[in-house]
């Protein structure tokens, strides 16, 4: 009798585990990220083996400071310059700022005798060349450029700044005078496009004239000096206030070398941060967004020598530019809905920065703690 043919049973395919996807993406970006968190965990440990050794720890937390500084705070200055000027060679980018930094702090080292930081430093709780460090210190631009890595624009004064200074006074200062900062460049801003929106859009229709190219370098030249006369005490206050002419090249040779790389990279990741506004890479919208902030910052320079979130200027510039144009335009509601979405994630960015650096000194500073348990349980 001839066998009967068995057919096969229905085999169910395995079922993939519902956290398969999840730890998929997981590893992707780790593997992204690979040679970058090596990287962190290198600086950590290289962090923590030198800062009992102040002479050589001073220039490593510099270093890291120098570094992640500039990453984070690009955005600000020339990240809009670099956004309109993808057409130019990154060298030619690179010669032009680069000279702008060499004229501007070797001025400063010159005129306040080998302050660097155009007096900044000079402000009660950091005008002392630091004798010693602690672990969160050096760990600090460390963990700036994390957040730098995520396209977080937290602001460098209050996260390389706060870890030094010996009161919470001057923190309260700080922040006063960046909120200021913020709401005038807010203000500022949606003024200006509210009622010029439609000029404005005249100006950037079509293909730009050379006049503008030559008005935005000028004009992002002189961002550039302000921004460093403001933001240079963020990375030499590891450093001796007063520098001498070795230290002083030591100082100048990195950060210009560490800006060719910045260049080279095309601002990095953080650059996305200023692509995803509108109509940055236009030569002339780039020019008039640098010509307001560069205002605002000159106008703060003077006023006191009080060290500000140069950061929080320019997120509120940003944000004040963008619902300026969606008013004036009347746009959907969603387009607003997008707009708001961009603002509130700029201040929530700016404000993890300021929690952080915060946190991290009060965990550093002894004076602040006692301070804070007198104003606690007074």
């Amino acid at each position: 009798m001839p066998k009967t043919k068995k057919h096969p049973k229905h085999v169910v395919p395995a079922q993939p585990h519902k956290f398969t996807k999840r730890y998929s993406l997981v590893d992707v970006v780790l593997q992204k990220e690979k040679k970058f968190l090596y990287f962190i965990a290198i600086s950590l440990i290289v962090a923590g083996a030198v800062y009992p050794y102040p002479s050589i720890a001073m220039w490593v937390g510099f270093a890291f400071a120098g570094y992640s500084a500039i990453a984070n705070d690009s955005i600000q200055t020339i990240g809009t310059f670099i956004g309109s000027n993808e057409d130019k060679k990154w060298y030619w980018q690179w010669l032009f700022m680069g000279l702008i930094f060499v004229a501007t702090v070797s001025y400063s080292w010159y005129t306040f005798n080998g302050d660097v930081t155009y007096e900044r430093l000079a402000t009660k709780g950091l005008d002392q060349t630091p004798t010693s460090f602690v672990y969160l210190q050096l760990a600090s631009p460390i963990i700036l450029l994390l957040l730098t890595r995520f396209r977080i624009p937290v602001s460098t004064t209050f996260m390389l700044l706060s870890v030094f200074t010996a009161t919470s006074g001057t923190i309260i200062s700080m922040v006063n005078k960046s909120l200021l900062g913020y709401f005038a460049a807010f203000i500022s801003a949606l003024v200006i496009y509210l009622l010029l929106s439609k000029v404005i859009k005249r100006f950037i229709k079509g293909e730009a004239h050379a006049f503008w190219t030559v008005a935005q370098w000028v004009i992002s030249g002189f961002l550039w000096y302000i921004w460093l006369a403001q933001d240079l005490a963020n990375i030499a206050v590891y450093l001796p206030r007063q520098m001498n002419v070795y230290e002083f090249l030591a100082f100048t040779g990195f950060i210009f070398l560490g800006l060719g790389f910045l260049f080279y990279k095309k601002g990095d990741k953080i650059q996305n941060v200023i692509n995803e506004k509108s109509e940055v890479r236009d030569v002339r919208s780039a020019t008039i967004i640098d010509l307001v902030y560069s205002l605002i910052l000159y106008y703060f320079k003077e006023v006191n020598n009080i060290p500000m979130s140069t950061t929080w200027v320019f997120v509120g510039l940003l944000a004040g530019r963008e619902l300026g144009m969606r008013l004036r335009a009347h746009d959907s509601t969603e387009k607003f809905a997008k707009t708001f979405n961009l603002i509130f994630k700029d201040i929530i960015s700016v404000t993890i920065g300021l929690i952080i650096s915060i946190i991290l000194a009060v965990a550093i500073n002894p004076v602040i703690q006692e301070e804070i348990m007198n104003f606690l349980f007074k």
